[in-house]
This record gives structure tokens, sequence and C-alpha cells, in this order.
């Protein structure tokens, strides 16, 4: 993404600044997005904010245009990525602890992206912080699911609780709560069924799951690599369930970007992680100005 943005823009102002010429390049620059995992609606609100910031400018005085025009850009990408409520996970654990309650938190997202291992460098993260956690298997559903998230709660230390395959999910998640409510346990992270997004029950199974667990955060997984696959999950996700975060995996591998932007703008909500490799350390928050700074290329500017 990088080197073909910065030579879109270079011939832009090399340019004779012509609605013409402004209108060409804009569209060079939403193919861009687009071919970069970039969401068309999104795409159409980056290059149509841009040309808003440049409409009646005197571009031709400006002593430097590619300046102006990048920092355009990296207004419109920083407005995207800034969501409408900041979370302070680590904060807002504590403010709900003492109350005398876990803070739950409940995790969308489609078989493969990550879902489950994501749970466990989560819970890792937490106890880093020295947070401590139990998780509730409320994926009854897909063989094997059950046993997945014990492997790798138990590599980190966590417990699990589990009924048998095909019982109600919310149901564990409720008793999982009633376990961390009686220990004295800071966090119950709820792992769930990752069906195709067109599954109705699917959808009626996780709105079941938050209408019981009253979870005080609901996370999207997706996967960044994913792209539009990516963005279709959580749209349909937030749209019957209702999300309030989300977390990429997977970024380590992405030199495009473009899910998080789309991502982003169509939820309205933050990313609060990202993954970075294979090892239970590689979950990250998500740092905004870092990531601006990576796809526009402007470390090395």
């Amino acid at each position: 993404m990088l080197e073909k943005l910065k030579s879109t823009f270079s011939t832009f102002v090399k340019k004779t600044l012509s609605e013409e010429n402004m209108e060409k390049t804009l569209a060079n620059l939403n193919l861009l997005l687009i071919s970069n995992d970039v969401a068309t609606e999104t795409a159409d609100h980056i290059t149509s904010k841009i040309r808003e910031s440049l409409k009646n400018e005197q571009i031709g005085l400006l002593s430097s245009k590619k300046k102006y025009l990048f920092d355009i850009l990296k207004a419109v990408i920083t407005e995207i990525l800034t969501p409408e409520r900041e979370i302070d996970l680590i904060e807002e654990i504590k403010k709900k602890n003492q109350q005398g309650l876990p803070y739950v938190m409940v995790f969308l997202g489609v078989n493969g992206t990550g879902k489950t291992t994501t749970i466990a460098k989560l819970a890792y993260f937490l106890k880093k912080h020295k947070i401590s956690s139990v998780a509730s298997a409320s994926d009854t559903f897909r063989a094997a699911a059950i046993e997945q998230l014990s492997y790798h709660m138990n590599n980190v230390g966590i417990r699990v609780i589990k009924h048998e395959y095909k019982s109600d999910p919310a149901s564990v998640a409720y008793d999982a709560i009633n376990h961390a409510s009686a220990k004295n346990i800071n966090v119950v992270l709820v792992d769930t069924a990752g069906r195709q997004v067109s599954n109705k029950n699917l959808m009626i199974e996780m709105q079941k799951i938050v209408r019981v667990s009253n979870p005080d955060l609901v996370i999207f997984v997706g996967d960044s690599l994913a792209g539009n696959d990516a963005l279709n999950q959580a749209k349909e996700f937030h749209r019957n369930v209702g999300i309030d975060a989300n977390i990429l995996t997977k970024l380590d591998a992405d030199s495009k970007g473009g899910s998080a932007l789309s991502i982003s703008y169509e939820t309205k909500k933050p990313i609060i992680f990202v993954g970075t490799g294979q090892t239970y350390d590689d979950l990250k928050p998500f740092n905004r100005e870092f990531f601006i700074s990576n796809i526009l290329g402007t470390n090395d500017r």
C-alpha cells in the first residue's frame, strides 16, 4: 500500500490542481484502497473527505503540497480509527471489581479466525497485570471445541468451566459467572460458537448468551487477512448481537491494513488488541498512531 499510495500522491502534487486532475487522482486512490482490503464504503468515505478538504484550497501557494495532502489523509484515517468510546480495559475491570462483581467479556467470531487462541492470549495478558480470570466453554456445538479451549487455558494456567456437548451455551456462561463471583475471580472470558454468520440459529444462540451473561464487553475477533469477509462478519455480528470492541488477529502478516480501517469505520467501535504472532505473549494493545504511521509510511519520510 505504501509505495502505491506515495506514487499516487506524488503524481497528484506534480500536476496543476484542476478539478479534472483531482477527480482522476482521487479515483485512483479509491481503487488503491479497495485493492488493499478497504471496503468500498470506507474507501468512498476517505476520498470524499479528502475532496471536501481540498475544495477551494490554494494548493499552489503552499510551500509543501505533498505534506499538506498527506496531512489530510492522516487526519481522515485518524478520524476513522478514533472510536466513539475509548476503552481502558484494565481500568474498566478494576472499576467493576470494586463493586464486588466479575468483569464479563463475550467473544464473537467465526471458526478459523483465532478466537479461542486470542482468548488464551488475553487471559495471559491479564495474568501479567495480576488480574485473575476464568473461561467459559460456551461453544458446545463444534466437536473438540471444549478440548481446544481447555488445552490453551491449561497452557496459561486458567480454569475452564464446561458442560457436556450440546448443552445450553448460555447456562455454561451463567455458571462461569457464578463461579467467578464465589471465588472472587476478576474476569470471565466467554468463548462462543463460530458457525457462518448467515446461520440464524448461531445469532439466536449469541443473543441468548449475551442476554443471560449481561457482559460488560462484547468483542468481535476477526482475521485481518480475511479482508471483506472479516468486515461482513463484523457487520453481521454487530447488527444481530451488538459489539463493543474489536480484536484483529494475524496483523503481523497483513501488509495491507485495510481490514482495520474498514471494521473501525463500519462498526464505529475501537480495536483494542491485535494479534502479532503465534505465542501467548503475542497480543498487543492497538496503537493507533503507530498503525497510521505504518500505512502512510511517515516513519520513513
